[in-house]
């Protein structure tokens, strides 16, 4: 699907459409997590399609997105996720989010619950950036914005990708696809997106008004948003599950795809 217009933003939006024979298949829409795309759910709209429409979209400024002016902060990306399953007539949706796509997930179940299925948060978090880790990741964005991630990656992969995955000679390919993607982003709206996340804020008080069965999943080797950070969205949603992956990091759907697509396809299935 080309590029659409929403919000006074242009989103990249791919778009598998009804599976053959089933017009009335119902739709799971993916959000990524930062730095990345839609790409990251490959594996796991793989393994879906065939049985439902999948939707992945990828935020202003990132991924196939061109950057925008302004809008990046997530109740805008709510906004534009909102306007995307709207005008695709898609809705009531199955929510996959990963990380910033998670803080998409969150507002969207709580504010739009006619909207929402069911809901997947995968690696992600219901707080605000941890203090401690504000000036660093502004920092990184300050240099990304002037050098690229080239000079960063040594820093930047452990916090993307957990070291059982970095450890492994095949996980190359794909940290190598990763950063080849980022080298087609503007540095710009990147950089916009990055101020998105470190100046989010919490949204604790949305959890008890998220009704759709939810499911929290959790790399238990992320550092990015810990398992604690799981945990207290798990205690907060009334009836959720959490299920703790080992030997996965912050991009559990890159690092373990088929776990993630087991798990994800039969919350999927059973509501």
């Amino acid at each position: 699907m080309p590029l659409v217009s929403v919000n006074g933003a242009r989103v990249h939006v791919e778009d598998t459409g009804a599976p053959p024979g089933r017009p009335d298949a119902p739709a799971v829409v993916f959000g990524h997590g930062l730095l990345f795309s839609g790409l990251m759910f490959a594996a796991q709209v793989e393994r879906l399609r065939s049985r439902y429409r999948c939707v992945t979209i990828d935020w202003r400024g990132q991924g196939r997105s061109p950057a925008a002016p302004d809008g990046y902060d997530m109740d805008a990306l709510a906004a534009d996720a909102t306007a995307i399953v709207e005008s695709l007539d898609a809705g009531p949706v199955h929510y996959v989010g990963l990380s910033m796509g998670g803080f998409v997930g969150i507002r969207l179940a709580a504010r739009r619950p006619d909207l929402v299925r069911s809901l997947t948060l995968l690696d992600t978090s219901s707080g605000p950036e941890d203090p401690d880790k504000i000036s660093r990741y502004r920092l990184l964005g300050r240099v990304y914005r002037w050098v690229g991630m080239g000079p960063l990656r040594g820093q930047v992969e452990p916090i993307m990708f957990g070291p059982t995955f970095l450890a492994d000679p095949g996980s190359r390919v794909h940290t190598d696809d990763w950063m080849r993607v980022l080298k087609g982003v503007e540095r710009r709206g990147m950089q916009r997106a990055i101020h998105g996340v470190t100046d989010r804020a919490p949204v604790h008080d949305l959890l008890p008004a998220i009704t759709a069965p939810t499911l929290v999943v959790v790399g238990a080797e992320d550092v990015a948003t810990p398992v604690a950070k799981a945990e207290a969205i798990h205690a907060g949603i009334a009836g959720s599950r959490l299920e703790v992956v080992p030997a996965a990091g912050h991009s559990s759907t890159l690092e373990q795809p088929a776990v993630l697509a087991d798990l994800i396809e039969a919350h999927v299935d059973a509501h």
